[in-house]
């Protein structure tokens, strides 16, 4: 049967209007689907652009910076520096990295006891050290007439310690070059040391932290560890029964140094600044905890040296030099009273508000400044010890590696 007009015409109606549409379809998906494609093209490309540069972006996230050098380029960042004294003209030295090692003996000093010093500082400039002094009596000029003295680094506070003035001007990283760090006293007798060859002892035997022995004859002797053993290089542990049994490791039995002449490596002080009080300035206490900055176990890198030792003269030098001409007779006898003052018993720890506070010493003889400072020095023992016991109390994370080797 043939078709109608009228069906062939809704027949070609119906296919030109399937065609419509789907024509329309194929614009409207090359349309918004290319630009969808596009986006995505764009999206692909800029993932591939961050994964090519994240190890770049990554390496340098990574890289610790001195707080502060952020906006420097890395290059010209100096992080530390040292006590050097640099000429004025002449040659510039760029490979800093030839310059020789050296260490740094920091010295507490008065003028009263200058030929003591002198004779300290000589015996170590004479085996490359640097040397800094720490002037409490505010006197300086007066020591220019000695040869060394325009070549040591001079530092004048009134009426202050060495360890005040260690805090503020021996920072980890202001000494950081320096190999170790000698924090002595001004009263001791060095005619039996040699700088050099200690260095080399300490070295051999790992100490991080020491001191020379102390010859007995001549030393007011605090603590008997300190005594120098003439039959051996060094000690580290000190024997006396009732107290320092065998297996004793703790201060001040085994792991320690008296404060008057210690040695410290170069970690070793970088955790000793730490530890040091702004306010206690005489640090008595501190001697006893010294063994955490031993990099490792107190009992083997803290020792004393037997053969090169010095004496302690134990002459009571700060607080008297508020007068011109002290009897130093008197003040020997009253240091030979008070020699032994750190073998008395201690008492428990007070709070710090007990502390003794400073009295001028303009107002004061040299005998009641000196039991002033006595006073002061035990009132900030039992506050460093109310320290040291809050903050473990405090710090959730601390483990004590003493305790443990104890408890082992």
């Amino acid at each position: 049967m043939k078709a109608t007009m009228f069906e062939v015409s809704r027949a070609s109606r119906a296919c030109l209007c399937s065609l419509v549409v789907a024509t329309a379809f194929i614009c409207y998906a090359y349309i918004f689907g290319g630009a969808w494609l596009g986006k995505d093209s764009y999206m692909v490309s800029k993932v591939l652009n961050q994964s090519r540069t994240r190890p770049h972006v990554d390496k340098c996230k990574d890289k610790c910076r001195p707080v502060g050098s952020e906006t420097l380029p890395r290059g010209i960042v100096s992080a530390t520096s040292n006590l050097e004294m640099i000429s004025l003209s002449g040659r510039v030295f760029d490979n800093e990295n030839s310059v020789k090692a050296k260490s740094l003996l920091a010295l507490a000093a008065g003028i009263k006891q200058k030929n003591l010093v002198n004779e300290i500082v000589r015996k170590f400039f004479d085996n490359d050290f640097v040397v800094m002094i720490f002037h409490y009596d505010g006197i300086v000029d007066r020591w220019r007439d000695l040869e060394w003295s325009d070549r040591a680094v001079h530092v004048s506070a009134m009426n202050q310690t060495k360890w005040w003035f260690a805090k503020r001007f021996l920072h980890p990283d202001l000494v950081a070059e320096y190999e170790y760090v000698f924090l002595w006293d001004e009263d001791l007798g060095v005619e039996n040391f040699r700088p050099g060859r200690y260095l080399s002892i300490i070295r051999e035997e790992g100490l991080e932290i020491s001191q020379p022995a102390l010859d007995p004859g001549k030393s007011k002797v605090h603590h008997r560890i300190t005594v120098r053993n003439r039959r051996i290089r060094v000690h580290r542990r000190y024997y006396r029964a009732g107290r320092c049994e065998g297996n004793s490791t703790a201060p001040p039995c085994a792991g320690w140094v008296e404060m008057m002449a210690p040695v410290f490596s170069r970690a070793a002080w970088r955790c000793t600044w730490h530890m040091i009080q702004n306010d206690l300035i005489h640090a008595w206490g501190l001697d006893m905890q010294l063994g955490y900055c031993a990099q490792g176990d107190r009992a083997v890198k803290v020792g004393i040296v037997d053969a090169e030792y010095i004496s302690h003269l134990g002459l009571p030098t700060l607080g008297t030099h508020n007068t011109m001409n002290p009897d130093l007779s008197s003040l020997s006898g009253l240091a030979k009273n008070s020699s032994n003052s750190k073998l008395e018993s201690k008492s428990e720890p007070e709070s710090e508000s007990s502390m003794v506070t400073s009295t001028s010493t303009s107002v004061l003889s040299d005998s009641d400044n000196r039991q002033a400072i006595r006073q002061r020095s035990y009132a900030e023992m039992r506050s460093f010890a109310n320290r040291w016991k809050r903050a473990v109390e405090e710090d959730a994370c601390w483990i004590d590696p003493f305790r443990q080797i104890e408890t082992e």
